[in-house]
């Protein structure tokens, strides 16, 4: 490495001090580049990505199919307003109500606006159909997003006091803990909503007799059940979508981060049951635009292409294993997971520790809590690429004195 890269890094960071508004703790790297499961920083230094842009970069990075589809969409036709269809926005809607059951789809530039949307289509239901109820049970624990109303939904306890005055009408119950969710419900209820594997949360997923229940209470009531698939749709847990490991169909659908590859781009699907929205209930400058649909359709027809549902859960099973035959001799716990979403406990205070060394390493991880790792690859990620985060990872525990017993 010259001293001219180095120098180049370092006005870089400096400039970004200067003039990138705080948001989040970085390290000191510039990310340059990508190419499937690796990046590179701006000092040529690579990085196995098991990150993945936070469950994004479903096909890995800079996939020719993205690129392919900005290319030709960009040369025909970018932006025509929200207020016209366009040949990519049919396609594509034709494509995600084909591989769901869903018959209408909605689409938003973030899942923070996708779940937006549930909301507001649910609290349509209830001033429709329930008397006007409006309040919407979700789960501790949770996350749906940074808006005002998506932290009021979320569970998270350190957001409790953020940006009052909270928006209202969100209740939190303990994840698979059926008689506090019953408990809950009154004729204020509209909506239930919840992940079926909690990711920012620590990777925690429903039961199934839970789920379950939790569908039935909803017919009884007459309530909405709400499936936010931000993180886990779009083949990631092993299935196309979460909610058929369960066996139970929503009402109501989000999906963002791998639907666009990298692409900025959501959707929230429904029945026919649910298409009450009328005009000047929901939109936004950019939902639909042709650009965004031309790279959604391109990045999910990828995804069935390869058959990335089925590799993510042999891929995901197999981590799970190595993870295990590592637990005999690292101080590594409660490791789950579904697919390529999974997770395990490290002594606590441990793992912020342990991401740092790991990218020293060469390896990005995430800890969402002080002692949680969390792993969320591409999509296109092998048995060889988990064989190499072994290694990584095996390194780096021996780097911060979690060693071998």
């Amino acid at each position: 490495m010259t001293k001219a890269v180095q120098s180049q890094t370092a006005d870089l960071l400096a400039a970004a001090e200067q003039s990138v508004l705080f948001t989040a703790k970085r390290p000191n790297v510039v990310m340059e580049r990508g190419e499937g499961m690796q990046l590179w920083d701006t000092e040529g230094k690579s990085y196995l990505d098991f990150i993945g842009g936070w469950a994004v970069t479903s096909l890995g990075h800079s996939p020719a199919v993205l690129r392919d589809a900005l290319m030709k969409q960009s040369g025909e036709l970018v932006h025509a307003s929200p207020g016209f269809y366009n040949k990519p926005m049919i396609e594509f809607s034709q494509l995600l109500t084909d591989i769901s059951g869903f018959d209408k789809v909605f689409f938003a530039n973030s899942g923070a606006e996708a779940n937006e949307s549930a909301v507001k289509l649910a609290r349509k239901h209830g001033a429709l159909h329930l008397g006007g109820a409006y309040e919407i049970i979700t789960l501790t624990n949770s996350f749906h997003g940074r808006t005002l109303a998506m932290m009021s939904a979320t569970g998270k306890a350190q957001w409790d006091t953020l940006f009052e005055p909270k928006v209202p009408g969100f209740i939190h119950v303990p994840i698979n803990d059926f008689d506090a969710c019953f408990a809950a419900i009154s004729n204020k209820t509209c909506a239930i909503m919840l992940e079926l594997v909690q990711g920012e949360g620590g990777v925690n997923a429903v039961d199934s007799a839970y789920l379950q229940a939790i569908r039935k209470a909803c017919d009884v009531y007459g309530i909405m059940l709400i499936v936010d698939e931000i993180q886990t749709g779009l083949a990631r847990t092993g299935k196309l979508f979460a909610f058929q490991h369960y066996d139970i169909q929503p009402d109501v659908l989000t999906l963002g981060k791998g639907i666009g590859g990298g692409y900025p781009l959501s959707a929230m699907l429904t029945t026919n049951k649910f298409d009450l929205f009328v005009q000047g209930d929901q939109g936004g400058t950019y939902n639909g635009a042709p650009l965004a649909m031309a790279v959604g359709l391109a990045v999910v027809q990828e995804i069935l292409r390869l058959g990335l549902a089925e590799q993510a859960a042999a891929v995901g099973s197999y981590a799970i294993n190595k993870l295990q035959e590592l637990s005999r001799t690292y101080p590594i716990s409660n490791i789950r997971g579904k697919g390529l979403l999974f997770a395990f406990d490290v002594p606590d205070g441990t793992a912020q520790p342990l991401v740092a060394q790991c990218m020293e390493d060469g390896l990005l991880i995430n800890a969402p809590k002080p002692a949680t790792i969390r792993f969320m690859p591409p999509l296109i990620a092998t048995k060889s690429d988990i064989d190499e985060m072994i290694g990584l990872l095996q390194k780096a525990m021996t780097g911060i004195g979690l060693s071998a017993s």
